[in-house]
């Protein structure tokens, strides 16, 4: 922030874009009353923040003006929850403290900004260099800790501070690279999968958006300039599609408008990763929906409306009945309902059609908010405590004592990223449960004591084991016996943090004897490897495992949570890698000549020169060229990370303040890197000694892999190669692309 007298043109933009922002407001309070707390707290607010600017040079009211635009127009709260967006930065950033704001806007309004303001947890650079690594950790996981405890007391807290992070990643442009990085990461370990699991759709999708932007900015400029000549291009084509439906639907008498919607570039490079395929195998980029005023009088339900809409539609186009997805009978964990069919156009493509009511469009687009509105107005459906089980859930954990920071930013982070399946009881009630979970986590989600003394269960009336993987559709039986009680290899094949955390707490009064079963196992591991158990193995082990201390480390391996033999070789493996990097590649630490102080955010990786150790990142074998972040240890060495790379997604969000900005220097011939190309096309006699032939002879580059298989004319595989640089490998899959028969070209995780 600075500070600048403003100018006649900034008082203008201040004054438009709160005129936009009333306007917005009005339709969402009830009477004048309301809409006049919300000017007061602008007036407040506006005086609060006179002649502030933002790194970006304008005024700094803009921020918390834009904040309730969000909180107002995409999340649809109320006048207390605009005016404490308006007010959310006064706290902190002036001499006014949350009693003046109570005394001026009342109780409701003051403990919203006090969250908001207990939220922001920020230490300055001196302070940060104070604290250990581990510390630093813990204190960034406190403050995450510290957002999802809102969710106790009101969750319009984080719905405030979702839109705060929203227009936060909007203006991110004007902020340092490594904070950038840093910022960015947290969005996506935290912040999306939050709006995901509270149905803010749009949110979710533009903060997706940016984060590919900043993290892949080719990546990002080629798919998007991909979707725009595509769509351009089918434009025709999706209208002469629609037409006919919109003229079934007003003959059936329905109410409706029909929307085109296209996928997102985030969501089109996501499928690319997943599915390993090139955008041109994206067949499912258009989709059409249709949003219905359900009609109360008809003698046909709500969900019943939709399944007729979906009769009609299906009665002109041919669907995939594998690609039908009934979020109506069955909703998402987050409420999420609607009908979902994919269709064959006469022109030959696939079409995705949502089937929404106007209040499963609102859910769907304003989530939770728009979720209670309904339920205050009187409309109750039965899949109204989807929602509530979840925060009833959460709050379970943010109690646990036993639970420190750490561990509950990655049991909350699982808890929002795992999807969901539908399973039943033998009676025939239904129950979801996250995917991948075995018959003994189902077990205990019935009940503590079922899940302790079970011994078996039947799964569609075949007996299987306890750690059998159920699946959608499955019907389960617990089998128990009254003397059975937890064991501690259990913990190897549970899945869901319930059942986890309930047979630790079995094992807790035996903690002593564990742990020093779990010390000895790591010393027996430790010398048969030539290493020994001292603080400096012990700290390193501990910050791998993201463990705060010796006791919790010892106890997880003498329960069998982690593995000595895992533990015990990767610090092997990092030695030797730390090692091997240093002979190969030198790093040179610069210091900005404008900065006073090294601290790390300060530190640019240029290249070679002092023989500084680092480490090229096994999780996503980074080349040069790639877009790239690094993490400092204690020791001085770092480790390179795609930017795109999920591991970095999480220490970056967990640590922070260790993230430097790595520059690639211009790599010399000799320095290479591997990567893997995955290939797939049409097999004919003599394609793979062409394509073994190009790599080897045209691009001089050394295959050190080749797998490839054909089976019934189709061929697919890949082969591992040694690279200089991204440009070198991105000229490589450009010629394979051109060889007669290969389909497609990717590069993919090693």
């Amino acid at each position: 922030m600075s500070f600048s007298e403003f100018t006649p043109d900034d008082y203008a933009v201040i004054a438009r874009e709160y005129d936009d922002l009333r306007q917005a407001a009005a339709g969402r309070c009830a009477d004048e009353d309301e809409l006049a707390v919300v000017q007061k707290a602008y007036e407040f607010a506006n005086e609060a923040h006179k002649n502030v600017r933002r790194r970006s040079g304008e005024p700094y009211i803009l921020h918390p003006i834009a904040v309730a635009k969000i909180v107002v127009s995409d999340i649809g709260l109320g006048y207390k929850s605009i005016a404490a967006a308006l007010l959310h930065d006064v706290v902190e950033d002036t001499d006014y403290t949350v009693d003046d704001l109570r005394n001026l806007f009342g109780d409701k309004i003051a403990s919203l900004v006090d969250g908001l303001t207990k939220i922001k947890v920020v230490l300055d650079n001196e302070d940060k260099n104070k604290h250990s690594h581990l510390f630093s950790q813990s204190l960034q996981a406190e403050n995450f800790k510290r957002i999802l405890l809102t969710l106790n007391d009101d969750v319009r807290v984080v719905l405030i501070k979702l839109a705060d992070r929203l227009h936060n990643c909007r203006t991110i442009e004007f902020m340092p690279e490594h904070k950038r990085d840093k910022i960015l990461s947290e969005t996506m370990f935290v912040f999306i999968p939050l709006a995901h699991r509270l149905g803010l759709y749009a949110i979710k999708s533009e903060m997706e958006n940016i984060w590919l932007k900043y993290k892949e900015p080719d990546a990002y400029d080629s798919i998007s300039r991909q979707i725009q000549i595509n769509a351009v291009e089918k434009e025709e084509e999706i209208n002469a599609f629609i037409y006919p439906i919109g003229d079934a639907l007003r003959e059936a008498g329905f109410d409706f408008e029909i929307k085109k919607r296209i996928k997102t570039p985030y969501s089109v490079w996501n499928k690319m990763q997943t599915k390993q395929i090139p955008f041109e195998q994206v067949y499912d980029l258009y989709a059409v929906r249709i949003i219905f005023n359900a009609d109360p009088l008809s003698h046909e339900s709500e969900r019943d409306q939709c399944y007729h809409i979906f009769s009609i539609i299906t009665s002109q186009y041919r669907y995939k009945p594998d690609r039908l997805r009934d979020w109506v009978k069955h909703p998402k964990a987050n409420g999420y309902e609607a009908l979902h069919c994919t269709v064959l156009s006469p022109g030959g493509i696939w079409i995705e059609v949502q089937i929404r009511s106007r209040r499963m469009d609102d859910i769907a687009e304003k989530g939770i908010a728009a979720h209670w509105s309904y339920k205050r107005s009187g409309y109750i459906s039965e899949n109204d405590s989807e929602m509530d089980k979840w925060l009833t859930r959460i709050k379970e954990i943010l109690v646990n004592p036993d639970v420190n920071a750490l561990e509950l930013l990655d049991i909350i982070h699982n808890d929002l990223t795992s999807s969901t399946i539908m399973v039943f009881t033998p009676k025939g009630e239904q129950k979801s449960i996250m995917k991948g979970a075995t018959a003994l986590d189902f077990a205990y989600q019935i009940h503590t004591e079922i899940g302790n003394k079970a011994i078996a269960a039947k799964v569609n009336m075949r007996l299987v084991p306890l750690s059998y993987v159920l699946k959608t559709g499955d019907q389960v039986e617990i089998i128990t016996a009254e003397d059975e009680h937890p064991k501690s290899e259990w913990l190897s094949f549970l899945q869901t943090r319930r059942a986890k955390s309930l047979v630790m707490d079995y094992f807790r009064s035996e903690r002593k004897t564990t742990e020093a079963r779990g010390k000895t196992l790591l010393e027996e591991q430790l010398i048969a490897i030539g290493e020994k158990l001292d603080n400096s193995s012990l700290q390193k082990m501990m910050d791998a495992q993201s463990v705060n201390n010796e006791h919790d480390l010892y106890f997880n391996i003498g329960m069998g949570v982690l593995s000595p033999a895992q533990i015990a070789d990767s610090l092997k493996k990092s030695a030797e890698k730390s090692s091997y990097s240093s002979r190969i590649f030198r790093l040179l630490f610069r210091r900005d000549p404008k900065t006073k102080a090294a601290a790390s955010e300060d530190v640019i990786i240029v290249g070679s020169g002092d023989g500084t150790k680092f480490v090229i990142a096994d999780c996503c074998h980074p080349i040069p060229g790639d877009a790239v972040v690094g993490f400092r240890s204690k020791d001085g060495t770092v480790t390179v990370h795609k930017k795109t790379c999920r591991v970095a997604e999480e220490i970056a969000t967990t640590q922070g303040d260790s993230v430097v900005v790595p520059k690639w220097e211009e790599t010399a011939e000799d320095r290479s890197f591997p990567v893997r190309i995955s290939v797939k096309g049409i097999d004919r006699v003599g394609l793979l000694n062409e394509i073994s032939r190009f790599i080897s002879l045209v691009m001089g580059v050394n295959i050190r892999h080749l797998t490839l298989s054909a089976d019934q004319g189709i061929f697919e595989g890949y082969f591992d190669v040694y690279v200089s640089s991204k440009d070198v490998l991105d000229r490589m899959v450009r010629k394979l692309s051109g060889i007669d028969g290969i389909q497609s070209v990717i590069r993919t995780d090693l």
